[in-house]
């Protein structure tokens, strides 16, 4: 039966569906223990953590449970309820978001109770134990969450921190697996090609392995690991002068633009060299990577060009899902070859014809596009496609195995809406809002001291394309210049609006929860820091007023509660 605990418990979400396009099928596959009720539909999760003493005990707080309703006919409802979701606790991989239960995972479920279509993906963690995953990632989670509280980026800190140590765990189970079966005793090396933050090579470093990391810039987190932590600040331009024949593995982790040349350069490095890759942006050898098809997704096509790369590198391509807070979480092992050792000049041969034939860019594509200097991007080397290459280039003897090749620049380009002009801001924010007011029924309410607001005026909620359409050409310009555009600055304005599943509506404060006791101490400091720092939007703009009373704002209403910015003071102070 049902566990009584729920029956206070706070229902986050429900999803209704029918099930006309097949049988209904529900069961959840988690390293949590799991409590099924079939007659009843329901699904409880308990979550075990081990305390000092080697006993395991229910982590109370993130008790939760999956019910399973008919309602009629072929129509059923799912939700999803969790009894105590004040003290939720969430790490982004064992202990999801609340939010990502009620918002992403129900309508997931919905989907995948009717769809009959097989995965294009591998199960997760099918190359490893996933039992001994489960414990070391526990362990090196306790090792090195202290890391979230002390990240200087401006990254979120619980998915990269969580993230990479997934990451790590994985590697290392797979790298004493291959010791077993070589029989090796010395840990493998490695080097991190495009390691962005090093903290994947900060944690294989200290468990013992040793290697570095390499990338175009340098990050304020480097100088927090200390001396046993080796990274290197510079570009990697794919040639003979960026081999690596000492070197066990070599690691692409979200590298980018060197994501096809991981195999290469491993293949090239050595004949006992490997490789991991978890392919992310979508980069061929020569810049952005192109569709030729449109019957795969545009990631699993990318997939399969990465795995194909592999394979003509001569590497038995193995795949595999991890456990990552990442909808990019497909990896790539070459860790054995599938050639005798005597046969490498043939297959680097073959790497170079490959590689060529990925080099013969559309040149009328490349001319259409506005802007766009075809000879600076290609270094004048584009062919007419199916021509052949220039006798030399089809040797390795060169430095440089790409001419042309550009990888990221040291100093990353701010795209993020964040150089527009703050009066054009302003004013797309604003057309927006009354777009969206102006969508919903006319409601008569109008208290600007936070009274009575049960009809305050939420507006409507359009797609990202409804409201695109509703704004002038040139404004559409100006916001494709930047990464993200519209959604982008909407997301940065984040005091306004909320953008969730491709859908915009202006946020409603008084559904907002309040900090959490588990919010890392440098979120809640900056909260704190912040609060009546910048002015109210909607005391201002809004036809209501704000929906909260002025003493639970956490923006200013009017300039007498102005507060001077502390981060602010900081800033000038560094400068």
């Amino acid at each position: 039966s049902s566990s009584p605990i729920l029956e206070k418990s706070c229902c986050l979400a429900e999803v209704h569906f029918g099930t006309n396009q097949g049988g209904l099928h529900h069961g959840i596959i988690n390293p949590l223990h799991i409590f099924s009720d079939f007659c009843n539909g329901t699904v409880t999760f308990l979550p075990l953590e081990e305390n000092s003493e080697g006993k395991y005990l229910v982590k109370k707080c993130n008790i939760y449970q999956i019910q399973l309703k008919h309602i009629k006919d072929e129509e059923w409802s799912i939700s999803v309820v969790a009894p105590f979701p004040e003290d939720w606790f969430s790490d982004g991989i064992v202990y999801p978001k609340l939010a990502w239960l009620g918002n992403e995972l129900l309508s997931k479920l919905a989907k995948w109770s009717v769809e009959q279509k097989p995965s294009e993906f591998k199960s997760t963690l099918s190359l490893i134990s996933v039992a001994k995953y489960s414990k070391v990632y526990q362990d090196l989670k306790e090792k090195y969450k202290e890391m979230v509280k002390v990240w200087p980026e401006v990254t979120d800190p619980e998915k990269f921190v969580y993230e990479d140590v997934a990451i790590a765990t994985y590697l290392l189970i797979l790298w004493e697996e291959e010791r077993k079966e070589k029989g090796l005793t010395k840990k493998q090396s490695f080097v991190d090609l495009g390691c962005g933050n090093g903290l994947l090579v900060h944690i294989l470093n200290n468990e013992g392995h040793s290697g570095r990391g390499i990338d175009v810039r340098r990050r304020k987190i480097w100088d927090m690991y200390g001396p046993e932590t080796h990274l290197e600040e510079t570009s990697i331009i794919p040639g003979d002068s960026h081999l690596f024949p000492d070197t066990d593995w070599l690691i692409g982790n979200h590298s980018d633009e060197l994501t096809p040349w991981i195999p290469v350069i491993a293949a090239r490095s050595s004949y006992s060299c490997c490789y991991f890759v978890l392919p992310c942006c979508f980069f061929d050898f020569h810049g952005k990577y192109r569709r030729r098809q449109s019957k795969k997704t545009q990631y699993r096509e990318y997939l399969d060009f990465v795995a194909q790369v592999g394979f003509v590198c001569g590497f038995h391509v193995e795949e595999d899902c991890l456990r990552i807070p990442s909808t990019k979480r497909v990896s790539f092992i070459g860790k054995s070859r599938t050639y005798p050792a005597a046969e490498r000049a043939l297959i680097d041969k073959q790497i170079t014809q490959f590689i060529n034939s990925r080099r013969t860019c559309a040149v009328a594509t490349c001319d259409r596009r506005v802007g766009f200097n075809h000879k600076d991007h290609c270094g004048g080397l584009c062919k007419e496609a199916g021509s052949e290459p220039p006798e030399e280039e089809t040797e390795t003897a060169g430095t440089v195995w790409m001419p042309g090749f550009q990888p990221r620049e040291k100093v990353e380009q701010i795209r993020n809406c964040a150089s527009l002009p703050r009066d054009f801001v302003d004013e797309v924010v604003l057309n927006v809002a009354n777009l969206l007011l102006s969508a919903a029924p006319q409601k008569s309410c109008s208290d600007k001291q936070g009274r009575n607001m049960n009809t305050w005026n939420q507006g409507e909620s359009l797609s990202l394309r409804e409201v695109a359409e509703h704004l002038n050409k040139e404004t559409l310009k100006k916001l494709k210049s930047e990464y993200g555009g519209l959604q982008t600055l909407l997301k940065n304005n984040h005091q306004v609006f909320e953008v969730l599943n491709g859908k915009v509506h202006i946020r409603d404060w008084r559904k907002e929860k309040p900090p959490s006791k588990t919010k890392p101490e440098v979120k809640r400091r900056l909260s704190a820091e912040a609060f009546k720092t910048r002015l109210c939007w909607f005391f201002i703009h809004h036809p209501d007023g704000c929906s909260l009373p002025s003493e639970a704002c956490p923006y200013a209403h009017g300039t007498e509660e102005l507060r001077q910015s502390q981060i602010i003071k900081k800033k000038k102070h560094i400068q």
